[in-house]
């Protein structure tokens, strides 16, 4: 994932050395206290390499480094991710202070030469220069941190993981609303085909062939947002619950739902990405009508009779019993979502372990839930438990 960039101005790279200055200041006041028992070139230097190791004490406080994520937002316009790895921010904090504190300390041995109020015109012009050039020597060391903590930043392991699981949220998003778009055009299309073959059935073909035109063009819109976000670097959002009546719209399922209007984001996305896939898996592999049950309850209840009345985009309530009742989840309502779809199998052995079925398991544990499929006489079942 590449990190925004922010402006940043040559004069906020000077703000950003005299911090580093003042931050190490006064672990340097004790260092030169404890060193410098007399001027010479050689305790000088003896502190300033000093306040290398001192430095990398300093950054390790939180505090410290709190301050070194602002200073770089603010004032080298790094963007910092909010993980981001402690070791990489003491490198960058103790590299800030350090140079800082150096710098800082040249133009103080300057100061006095330009405040003096007697000086030599030329030594005047040479002093200015010189200050001038460490200043200016401050907004390139700027710019090389500024580099440096990009480039140190955007190797960092929290990025990373980010990278990944957005790449593998797109891939099982393409993978589901694709896949489920192809079984719903191969399977209106295979309706078409033998309501064609009989001219009492062709108003039959007609309704099987818009739909399937229908299908193919959401298909295309929703491949055009998942490359846009590949483009831009976003977040793929899947479609909600609420959506679970046009998902099933037009195809032979039997689908009966509780209200799913307080069911939270997360785990409504969750849950209709998995009767998405679901629904892929037994029109591509089944045979007869698909079953699906929708039910939101309280974990205690060792079964669930959904309500009469309307679902999500108007489906017809039904009532549906599902047993179990899985073991309690991480939430504050305690309340769960249970996602049950199954048919008939079309021939003796059951679906092979595909990235459907992996990618549905892998949404319900990312949503702290649980994910199971059985075959029991010939009928194929997947059950998503999910906490809502």
């Amino acid at each position: 994932m590449t990190v925004p960039r922010k402006p940043w101005k040559p004069w906020k790279a000077v703000l950003y050395q005299l911090l580093g200055a003042a931050l190490l200041t006064p672990v340097a006041a004790v260092l030169a206290v404890a060193l410098v028992t007399e001027v010479s070139l050689a305790r000088v230097l003896l502190l300033w390499a000093a306040c290398l190791p001192a430095s990398a004490l300093v950054a390790c406080l939180p505090l410290v480094r709190r301050l070194e994520v602002i200073a770089l937002s603010e004032l080298l316009g790094v963007a910092v991710p909010d993980r981001a790895d402690p070791v990489y921010l003491r490198v960058l904090t103790a590299l800030h202070l350090f140079v800082g504190a150096t710098l800082s300390a040249g133009v103080l041995a300057l100061a006095p030469a330009l405040t003096r109020p007697q000086v030599a015109q030329g030594d005047l012009a040479q002093v200015s220069v010189m200050a001038v050039a460490v200043l200016a020597v401050m907004v390139l060391a700027g710019a090389g941190q500024q580099r440096v903590a990009r480039r140190l930043l955007r190797s960092d392991p929290s990025l990373v993981i980010e990278e990944l699981g957005r790449r593998q949220s797109l891939a099982l998003e393409l993978h589901d609303s694709v896949g489920h778009a192809l079984s719903v055009v191969l399977v209106q299309a295979m309706a078409a085909q033998a309501a064609l073959e009989r001219p009492e059935t062709v108003a039959v073909a007609g309704r099987s062939l818009d739909h399937l035109v229908g299908t193919a063009r959401d298909a295309q819109q929703e491949l055009d947002v998942l490359l846009r976000v590949l483009d831009e670097g976003s977040a793929a959002q899947a479609p909600t619950l609420a959506a679970l009546g046009a998902l099933v719209q037009g195809l032979d399922v039997e689908c009966r739902a509780d209200p799913v209007d307080r069911v939270p984001e997360g785990a409504s996305r969750a849950a209709y990405a998995i009767a998405r896939e679901a629904l892929t898996n037994a029109l591509k592999h089944g045979q007869g009508r698909v079953r699906l049950d929708l039910a939101v309850r309280h974990r205690a209840d060792p079964e669930v009779t959904a309500v009469r009345g309307r679902g999500p985009s108007g489906m017809k309530g039904g009532v549906a019993a599902v047993s179990g009742g899985g073991p309690g989840r991480a939430g504050g309502s305690g309340r769960e979502v249970v996602l049950v779809v199954e048919n008939e199998m079309a021939g003796n052995a059951a679906p092979g372990e595909g990235r459907g079925l992996v990618g549905m398991r892998m949404r319900a544990r990312l949503a702290g839930g649980a994910f199971e499929r059985e075959e029991v006489d010939g009928t194929w079942r997947v059950t998503a438990t999910l906490p809502a």
